[in-house]
């Protein structure tokens, strides 16, 4: 939808834009033992988006930024995200989103992040490739 909306100049605000956690290193906290959303309630999401997971936390390290902030600095990296509507329940988890702010992806990061999540439906151009 956001090439979409790009094109007809409305904005989006992403709610749970970290998918309840299982974009925030889900894996990893599971590896860990770590406790919280990504590992009790959204623990199915993470293992039916394994494939994806995978690769995408192994290219946040490579870029030395948690998940969750890669994440959120690709929603801002987007002309039609006003804002992403984030949910921290802890000081650490605010700090993260802070750090969106100033993390800039570059075209080849954007790139990349784009192979491993291919935008839904008929892709290119909106709103004509979006419409029903």
């Amino acid at each position: 939808m956001l090439p979409a909306a790009a094109e007809l100049g409305i904005g989006i605000l992403p709610w749970s834009p970290l998918h309840q956690g299982v974009l925030s290193g889900a894996l990893r906290k599971q590896r860990d033992g770590a406790a919280g959303r990504s590992t009790s309630h959204a623990a199915d999401a993470v293992e039916r988006h394994r494939t994806t997971l995978e690769p995408y936390e192994k290219f946040c390290a490579e870029l030395g930024h948690e998940p969750a902030t890669v994440a959120l600095a690709w929603l801002l990296a987007q002309p039609a995200v006003t804002a992403p509507v984030i949910g921290p329940r802890t000081a650490a988890q605010l700090d993260l989103s802070v750090e969106a702010l100033a993390t800039r992806l570059s075209g080849d990061d954007l790139a990349r992040l784009e192979e491993m999540f291919p935008p839904v439906g008929q892709g290119g151009p909106g709103p004509e490739a979006w419409a029903w």
